[in-house]
C-alpha cells in the first residue's frame, strides 16, 4: 500500500494524538478528521487494529499456506512439514520480503489438543536455524548451530495449558498460543550438489503429534478450501478487510491464541468498542461513519514506524534495528515487523537492514544505475551468512535474466585491485566481466534488503555499532 501525502499525514496526527507529549490536541486532531464525539472511539479502533494486526496476519498466512490437498512446493496442510527443494523465485507471494538464501523447511501446527514432537536429524555442522512463532509473531523458542548446536534432537511443542510427562529424550517447548508456525531456515549454496546434500537432511525431519510418537503416523487427507483466495498477497487480504470483519476475526482468534499478561492493561481498554478476549466481537459497541477509514489509517500509522521509532537506526540510508522477534507490549513495532517481514528472526539470529533510498535520500529507481562499495576486509560480518537482496516496492522477488534475487560471498565476488568489492545495482547487465557482482534492478521502484544471519557480536558488530553499512550510491 503506498503512503499518500493525505494518509500519511491523517497516520502521523493519529500517532501523535495517543503518543505522550503530543503537541497536538484532540479537539484539533478531530477537527482535521472530521470526528467530533467519536474521536476517541475512532483512536482506539486504530490501536487496536493495530495490536491484533500480527494474529490476523499469521491466521491469514496459515489458511493460504495450509489450503492444499497435501504437501507441495511451498504449502502444506495442517502438521505436515514442508520441505522447499529450492530458492523461491519471483512469482513467489506467500510471505513479504522472502528469503533466497535457505531452503525453508517449515509448517503450521495446533497444539491446542495435544503437543507435536519435532525430530531434527545430525546437521552435520550446517548452518540452520528453527524458530517457532506462536500467534502473535513472537519467536519463543529456537534451536538451531547457534543455541543448540547441529546434533540430533527432539522437542516436544506444547500448548499453553498442556500438563503432562514427555518420553525419555523429548524437550518440552511450551508455546503461548494453539498456532505455531515453525519456520526453520538452512543454508544452501544453491549449486545441484549442495541441494542434494540439503534434501536428504529435510526428509529426516519428523513432525508427529505426541500420542503417534514412535509410532507409525500417516497424516490424515486435507479438504481444500474454495473460498480461501489463494491467488492475493496475504497482506492485500488483511489490508482490505473492513474493520468488523477484521475484528470479528480478531475475537474469534484470541479464544484460542490469547494474548499475553503483560497485554492485560491494553486489552481492557478495547472492552469498550466491543473487543474482550474470549468472546466475540459485539459490533454494536462501535457504531460510527469512520469504520472504513480505520483500517487505513492504522496501517498508515504502522508504515511510519520506520521514520518515528526509536528501535528503528537510520545510517547511510538504512533502516534496521537490533530488537525484533520479541516484542513485549511494543505494538506498534510488533506490527510493522509483521507487515515488512512477517517471521522476523530475534536479533541474535538474524538482522536484516532495509534501504529504500540512496545516500542521497532519493527513491532506488530501476532507470539509474547504483553501487555499493564494500571496503577491504569489510564484508558483512556473520558468522551465519550474509546477502543481499532485491525487492520491488511490494517486498516481493524481481524477475531478472539470470535469476538471481540476492547476492552474497557465494557469488564469488570478484574484488576491485585494492581489495575493496564493488556490488553493482542496476537492471541491465553491467558486462559480463562484472556479472559476478550485479545484483538485477527492475524497471521500476526497488527496495533492498542486507541479511546478516548469527550477526556477529565482538567487533567488527552492527550490534554494537562498530561495523557500518556502507552507502549505495547512484552512478
Amino acid at each position: 500500500m503506498d503512503i499518500t501525502r493525505r494518509a500519511a499525514t491523517i497516520g502521523g496526527l493519529s500517532l501523535l494524538a495517543t503518543t505522550a507529549g503530543a503537541t497536538i490536541s484532540r479537539a484539533e486532531l478531530g477537527s482535521f478528521l472530521g470526528i467530533g464525539e467519536g474521536l476517541e472511539d475512532f483512536l482506539l479502533a486504530t490501536d487496536a487494529y493495530i495490536f491484533g494486526y500480527p494474529l490476523v496476519t499469521m491466521e491469514m498466512t496459515r489458511r493460504v499456506f495450509t489450503n492444499v490437498p497435501k504437501v507441495e512446493a511451498t504449502r502444506g496442510p495442517m502438521g505436515q512439514i514442508v520441505k522447499v527443494r529450492s530458492y523461491p523465485n519471483a512469482s513467489y507471494r506467500d510471505v513479504t520480503a522472502p528469503n533466497a538464501d535457505t531452503l525453508y523447511t517449515t509448517g503450521f501446527f495446533d497444539v491446542g489438543k495435544e503437543p507435536w514432537v519435532l525430530s531434527i536429524p545430525d546437521m552435520k555442522g550446517r548452518y540452520f536455524l528453527l524458530p517457532m512463532l506462536d500467534g502473535w509473531t513472537d519467536v519463543f523458542q529456537v534451536p538451531g548451530k547457534r543455541t543448540t548446536g547441529t546434533g540430533a534432537q527432539t522437542y516436544a511443542i506444547t500448548g499453553p495449558g498442556w500438563k503432562g510427562s514427555l518420553p525419555a529424550g523429548v524437550k518440552e517447548y511450551k508455546s503461548p498460543t494453539n498456532i505455531v508456525w515453525l519456520l526453520g531456515r538452512i543454508y544452501c549454496t544453491g549449486t545441484p550438489e549442495d541441494y542434494a546434500e540439503v534434501h536428504k537432511l529435510q526428509d529426516e525431519f519428523k513432525l508427529v503429534p505426541l500420542s503417534s510418537y514412535g509410532k507409525p503416523y500417516t497424516p490424515p487427507e486435507h479438504t481444500v478450501d474454495a473460498s480461501i483466495d489463494m491467488k492475493t498477497a496475504v497482506r492485500e487480504q488483511v489490508n482490505r478487510m473492513d474493520a468488523v470483519a477484521y475484528f470479528k476475526l480478531l475475537s474469534e482468534l484470541m479464544k484460542t491464541n490469547p494474548p499475553a499478561a503483560a497485554d492485560a492493561g491494553q486489552i481492557a481498554k478495547f472492552a469498550k468498542i466491543g473487543i474482550v478476549p474470549g468472546q466475540d466481537f459485539d459490533p454494536s459497541k462501535l457504531k460510527a461513519d469512520f469504520l472504513k477509514r480505520v483500517p487505513e489509517v492504522s496501517f498508515d500509522r504502522i508504515m511510519l514506524q520506520f521514520k518515528v521509532n526509536k528501535d528503528m537506526k537510520d545510517e547511510n540510508g538504512w533502516g534496521y534495528t537490533t530488537k525484533g522477534g520479541v516484542y513485549g507490549t511494543e505494538y506498534l513495532f510488533r506490527a510493522l515487523c509483521c507487515a515488512v517481514g512477517l517471521g522476523m528472526n530475534r536479533p541474535q539470529d538474524a538482522i536484516y537492514p532495509i534501504s529504500q533510498k540512496d545516500v542521497d535520500g532519493k527513491a532506488y529507481s530501476g532507470t539509474n544505475k547504483y553501487v555499493m562499495r564494500l571496503a577491504k576486509g569489510q564484508l558483512p560480518p556473520a558468522q551465519g551468512f550474509w546477502s543481499l537482496t532485491m525487492y520491488d516496492k511490494n517486498y516481493f522477488f524481481v524477475e531478472n535474466p539470470i535469476n538471481r534475487y540476492s547476492i552474497s560471498a557465494r557469488q564469488t565476488l570478484k574484488p576491485n585491485p585494492d581489495g575493496s568489492v564493488d556490488l553493482f545495482l542496476q537492471k541491465d547487465s553491467p558486462g559480463k566481466d562484472k556479472e559476478s557482482n550485479w545484483l538485477p534492478a527492475p524497471a521500476g521502484d526497488f527496495i533492498l534488503m542486507l541479511r546478516m544471519y548469527w550477526p556477529q557480536e565482538r567487533t567488527p558488530s552492527i550490534i554494537n555499532g562498530s561495523w557500518k553499512i556502507p552507502p549505495v550510491k547512484k552512478v
